[in-house]
This record gives C-alpha cells, sequence and structure tokens, in this order.
C-alpha cells in the first residue's frame, strides 16, 4: 500500500488553474522531492496533502485512508516549515514536547521519545536553551525533533534549508538524508534547489505549471528528462539544446547542427535507433555539459568524437572549469578539468561523449530518444 496516493488533483483560485490533475502515488520509505520554480504549484501541493488548503478536485489517500476532509492534526503527519516555527518563550525541550502534552501523552512517555530524538539529532545539550539562543542549524534540528517524536505516517518538509547559509544547507542536507537512512520515513520534501533535490530523493517529482512533467528516480530524470523542460530545470549548468537537424546514411543516424554554415557540425548517434523515424527533420538536440570536455578526454565508445570549437568564455571554479563555446553556431557549456583554461577568442579541441546525447521533438518538447 502506497503511503501516500494523489489522484486527479487540481486546485483553482478564481480563474487561476494553480495545480492541473496531479496523479502520485509515494510509497512507504521513501524520499520523494517535489521541485520546480516558484509558482509552479509544489508548496500549494504540499500545503494540500498536509490539510492547510482544500482541493478543488480530486482525492488524497494516507495509509489507505482518504484525508480530503480530515483536519491536519488528524491526518497523522508531522511538517517542518521554512520559517521552523518554533515558540520563541518556550525551551527546546518545551518546543519538542509541546505537541505531546496537547495530545496528553503520558510524561514517561514523553521524556522517553524526548530523548531518543535528542540523541538521533545530536541536540541533548541544547534542550534548556530558548529558540534565540540557537543557530540556524539548531534551529532547524529542533523543528524536525519536534517532527520525530510524533512518529507520524508521512513527514512534510517545505523549503526548511532555504533561510541556511551555503555550507550549512550542505551539512544540514546530509543530515537529513543521514535521519533518512536511520529512521526509514517516509518524507515528501520542497524545494526550488535542484543539488537538493537530486541528493537526496529516492524519486523525484519535477513540476512546471502545476503539472508534474516527470516523477522517477534522480538518475532517470538527469539522464533523461521527459522534455525540454526537465532537462534545463535540472542540472547544475543545465542541460545544452540547440536546434539540430537529424539525418543518416549508411553508418546510421547523424545529427547535424548548422546545417550548412561553415562550422556545420555532424555527429553520428551510438545506440539510437529510435530516432530513426524523424529522420529528414528538425530536432532539439540535447548534451549535458560534462560530455563536452577537454579534447586529450578519452570516452567509451566506438569512435570518439573530437572537434575544434571557439571559446567564448571560461570560469574557473577550483573543482573544474566551465567553458562556453560555439557548436556549429550555437552555444553550448562544456565541463573540463581544472587546470586547463583555453584563452576566450581562441579555438580549442573538446571531445564529445556521443553516448549521453538526448534528442527532443521542437513540436511537443517530449524526449524521442
Amino acid at each position: 500500500m502506497a503511503a501516500l496516493s494523489i489522484r486527479a488533483l487540481s486546485k483553482r483560485y478564481a480563474n487561476l488553474e494553480v495545480l492541473k490533475g496531479i496523479d502520485l502515488d509515494i510509497e512507504s520509505g521513501e524520499f520523494t522531492v517535489l521541485v520546480g520554480p516558484s509558482g509552479c504549484g509544489k508548496s500549494t501541493l504540499l500545503n494540500i496533502v498536509a490539510g492547510l488548503d482544500r482541493a478543488s478536485d480530486g482525492t488524497i489517500e494516507i495509509g489507505g485512508r482518504v484525508v480530503n476532509d480530515v483536519p491536519p492534526k488528524d491526518r497523522n503527519i508531522a511538517m517542518v516549515f521554512q520559517s521552523y516555527a518554533l515558540y520563541p518563550s518556550m525551551t527546546v525541550r518545551q518546543n519538542i514536547t509541546f505537541g505531546m502534552e496537547c495530545r496528553h501523552v503520558a510524561k514517561a512517555e514523553q521524556e522517553k521519545a524526548l530523548a531518543n530524538v535528542a540523541k538521533l539529532l545530536q541536540i541533548e545539550p541544547l534542550l534548556g536553551r530558548k529558540p534565540s539562543q540557537l543557530s540556524g542549524g539548531q534551529r532547524q534540528r529542533v523543528a524536525m525533533g519536534r517532527a520525530l517524536v510524533r512518529d507520524p505516517l508521512l513527514f512534510l518538509f517545505d523549503e526548511p534549508l532555504s533561510n541556511l547559509d551555503a555550507k550549512l544547507r550542505v551539512e544540514m542536507r546530509m543530515e537529513i538524508k543521514r535521519l533518512h537512512q536511520r529512521i526509514g520515513a517516509t518524507i515528501i520534501y520542497v524545494t526550488h534547489d535542484q543539488i537538493e533535490a537530486m541528493t537526496m530523493a529516492t524519486r523525484i517529482a519535477v513540476m512546471h505549471r502545476g503539472v508534474v512533467q516527470q516523477f522517477a528516480d534522480p538518475d532517470t530524470v538527469y539522464r533523461y528528462p521527459a522534455n525540454l523542460f526537465v532537462a534545463r530545470f535540472m542540472g547544475s549548468p543545465p542541460m545544452n539544446t540547440m536546434p539540430a537537424r537529424l539525418e543518416a546514411d549508411a553508418g546510421g543516424p547523424v545529427v547535424v547542427i548548422g546545417a550548412g554554415r561553415p562550422d556545420e557540425v555532424r555527429l553520428r548517434l551510438q545506440g539510437y535507433d529510435a530516432a530513426i523515424p524523424f529522420v529528414g527533420r528538425e530536432v532539439v538536440f540535447g548534451i549535458r555539459p560534462e560530455c563536452i570536455a577537454e579534447g586529450s578526454r578519452v570516452f567509451p565508445g566506438d569512435a570518439p568524437v573530437v572537434l575544434s570549437a571557439p571559446v567564448e568564455m571560461v570560469e574557473p571554479t577550483g573543482a573544474e572549469t566551465i567553458v562556453l563555446l560555439r557548436l556549429g553556431g550555437e552555444s553550448a557549456l562544456a565541463r573540463i578539468t581544472p587546470d586547463i583554461r583555453p584563452a576566450p577568442g581562441a579555438t580549442a579541441s573538446f571531445a564529445l561523449d556521443t553516448r549521453r546525447i538526448c534528442l527532443f521533438d521542437p513540436e511537443t518538447e517530449r524526449l524521442i530518444a
């Protein structure tokens, strides 16, 4: 039985449709991340699951029970908010046990739950402090502790790390992932940060304009994006996409970028028989930046593709160098080793991994190969 089932869920505010026919099944123990740009509907969806907002249409089942008309307190969920929502006048101990007191849980059981959670989150020394005496990361741990003592069917996280600095976000991201591995809880996590989604999720639901564009494991979403939006949204830097034409010769299908130009690029596809119906048609060519590297790089494959391309800009990041170059007159980003710094305006040699190419239908924007 799925921990959460959403069927044909829609949400409208007057004439504005925020969610459009959402269908999701989230299994027990999964870490599901809802990711997408601001305004895509992910927080609205989470609020409807939590009972803080009502769906216009559709059904929500938690643990096999329809909860559309069930108040939030009776849905057996726990929510961790972006703002932490801690009571400033209460100590950490009181913040964590307050919900149990409201449910008239026995004192001995409260203390046992508090001790287990405090040990799990390593906040035992903080129990006597008030929120104003805590750092952002410590407050987030307390907010998580308050949720954990409930032992709910679902944990809902609404952009919990967005108020933290970059270093602390990385630390807390790892902490939440470790926590999930320890307790095996079912977590639904909302973020606009694709790195959080890729590193934490069991499965990712990519949302755009109130529609789930793709729901799959991180590797599938990254390597086989369902459409151009997913390809351009997931990844940092995102996938390079550019207009091209699909042709064929005796050796099989060939992608032509900048057809007819002096700098035309022809790339033979490896293992892309599914693209044959599109031969002679325009396509959108996609390739990840890490699949374009320095010319000396050797990618596995039948025939390594090495070509020369003009360099427009170079961005050293320490761990790697990002290069903006031109392929058949189109801009593309490449990831190369950090000690190689081609000069802007010069022509450099680049190797392409043609096993990792994606092709999209320019009309429907769907993945075709």
